[in-house]
């Protein structure tokens, strides 16, 4: 194994990286930071997921490299937000403690500009930015760019994700086209890759692990459940974990405070994370997070983008996300630094067929689970108080005054009685909440069609016909944005979306039939009225019940659509023989 003096890098680096505890460099530096170090170096694609140390496989080579003779940007490092833009000059300036006149400036939106252009004035060879900001500054002409030898971009596919791309672009050309370009990314979508082909000069690609693919250290479980016990659920999965100290995503904000709410309400130690907070309620509701004040974490995407957080033992996806990569960042912030991590989706059955995708994208199998029952739950959170008295340090010091009085107020019982008293002080809140609640595990499949047949039953799907299809442009996921946008339901569940030519069916719980017809009446989309109407529903033996003629099934579409043009078309054209 090498070491940091064996990859070149400069004594007094070294110095300072050993008193943080850092002996050994991780795999990613082992192979990035030789690169970086070459007299003519050449561009580098680095795939890592979060937490494998990229901030030193980029950080220790610049720093070793910075002239201190000159006081004007020469390395510039772009990151999605404020909280990893302000961690990473952290750590340069940690790794950069023992090097004289090296300065490093942070700037980023929600804070004073006005500051941040100051410090840059008094010199700063290395700057951590977010994207925003930076751009602000180079439009208003008070950040001198003419200097720098290399672009570092972190977590560049976040970047992306959140809707940087103009500005990155704009960025990486206002910069000397002789630099150098250092890309660090979890993943490389298509979008990057483009970035990538017109920015960097035949890069070269270093990937730990595999590409896309989550981290080694992640166990993946899914649990299956019907949409209104989604809640009920997470309860138990909660409470099946007693030590859970982590991060449940949600896919809005305002389901994000719905849910942390919630779990106020039944007295988890919980915080939201969104969109609506202000810069210093986010810094309160982090620090708390990091101080492990709050144990659970509710948030949006968007709002934890570039949070990075230690010892992580849970992800918890309250809802699948809909991009893959969104799912590897997500599960890629557990699991960190050879430690072991779990991530778990709540799906209900109709979502198999996206963990298989997600399965085969990552190479990872998940673990399906059953709901934990009551019972379970009253065990594991037994047996985790007494691991908890097992091991407590006791203060003999302190304690000892009081034995004689504790000894004469409990001597009336014996050992045993004293045990089952001191275990239900804890234990009878879980058993009191769970003895009388039913399980939520949904049916079993015993075979294809009894598993569909069970998926409706349990789901209550209706069927819909939308007059929109491929050639207008309809995908699945712009359905479920409709079906979003319109309609007054806050959450809803929703089945198979069949996308055809010119129309589209979708399946969506029946209990909100009303509402989205309502919602999607009088609806206008690139000048084409929508028209939605109820389609057909399936019998319990599987055939199709229709409710609009001419849906009666997949062998007589064609004829019924047929007889429905005929009538409408008189003058049709004759088929020539």
């Amino acid at each position: 194994m090498f070491s940091f003096k064996e990859l070149g890098i400069d004594s007094k680096i070294i110095s300072a990286v050993e008193e943080l505890g850092f002996v050994n460099p991780m795999p990613i530096q082992s192979e990035v930071i030789p690169l970086m170090l070459e007299d003519n170096p050449k561009d580098i694609i680095a795939l890592a997921q979060t937490g494998t140390g990229k901030t030193a496989a980029f950080g220790l080579p610049i720093i070793h490299k910075t002239d201190t003779r000159k006081r004007n940007v020469q390395y510039l490092i772009i990151c999605p937000t404020r909280e990893l833009c302000l961690q990473i000059a952290d750590d340069l300036s940690e790794y950069s403690a023992k090097s004289e006149k090296i300065n490093i400036a942070a700037v980023f939106g929600g804070s004073s500009m006005e500051r941040q252009i100051d410090k840059l004035k008094r010199g700063a060879q290395i700057v951590s930015a977010t994207p925003g900001r930076l751009y602000d500054l180079i439009r208003r002409n008070v950040i001198d760019l003419t200097d720098v030898k290399a672009v570092i971009l972190d977590e560049a596919d976040e970047m992306l994700n959140m809707g940087f791309k103009e500005d990155l672009e704009a960025i990486l050309q206002a910069t000397p086209k002789q630099r150098n370009t250092y890309m660090f990314s979890a993943t490389m979508p298509d979008q990057l890759l483009k970035i990538a082909n017109k920015y960097m000069n035949k890069p070269i690609e270093i990937t730990i692990g595999k590409k896309n693919s989550g981290a080694e250290n992640v166990q993946h479980i899914s649990y299956f459940v019907q949409a209104k016990d989604r809640y009920s659920a997470l309860k138990r999965i909660v409470d099946y974990y007693p030590d859970i100290y982590g991060i449940i995503f949600c896919r809005t904000r305002q389901e994000t405070k719905e849910v942390a709410e919630k779990l106020l309400q039944d007295g988890y130690d919980t915080e939201a994370l969104h969109g609506d907070l202000s810069q210093i309620q986010r810094e309160v509701v982090m620090n708390k997070f990091r101080l492990r004040h709050t144990t659970l974490l509710v948030a949006t995407d968007v709002a934890a983008r570039g949070l990075d957080v230690e010892n992580l033992s849970h992800i918890i996806n309250y809802n699948l996300p809909d991009e893959l990569e969104i799912y590897t960042h997500r599960s890629g912030r557990t699991g960190r630094a050879g430690k072991s991590g779990t991530s778990i989706i709540i799906a209900n059955l109709k979502e198999k067929h996206k963990i298989r995708l997600i399965e085969e994208k990552l190479n990872k199998k998940f673990q399906t689970m059953p709901i934990p029952s009551g019972k379970e739950i009253c065990e594991k959170q037994l047996f985790n108080l007494i691991d908890r008295v097992e091991k407590v340090e006791v203060d003999h010091t302190n304690v000892e005054g009081f034995l004689p009085a504790i000894y004469k107020k409990l001597e009336w019982m014996d050992r045993t009685e004293l045990i089952q008293r001191f275990v239900s002080i804890e234990f009878n809140r879980f058993l009191d909440y769970y003895k009388n609640l039913p399980e939520l595990n949904s049916p079993s499949e015993r075979s294809k069609r009894d598993g569909k047949d069970a998926i409706r039953k349990a789901n209550n799907y209706t069927r819909f016909f939308l007059n929109l299809g491929a050639r207008d442009g309809l995908t699945p996921t712009t359905v479920i944005g409709m079906i979003k946008d319109f309609s007054t339901v806050k959450s809803i569940d929703i089945g198979d979306i069949e996308i055809m030519k010119n129309f589209s069916f979708f399946e969506a719980d029946g209990n909100f039939e009303r509402e989205l017809l309502a919602g999607f009446k009088n609806q206008v989309i690139k000048g084409r009225e929508i028209n939605i109407e109820v389609a057909e529903k399936k019998k319990s033996d599987g055939r199709r019940e229709s409710k609009r003629e001419g849906f009666k099934g997949k062998r007589d579409r064609k004829r019924n659509f047929d007889k429905f043009d005929r009538s409408k078309k008189p003058n049709r054209r004759k088929r020539k023989n």
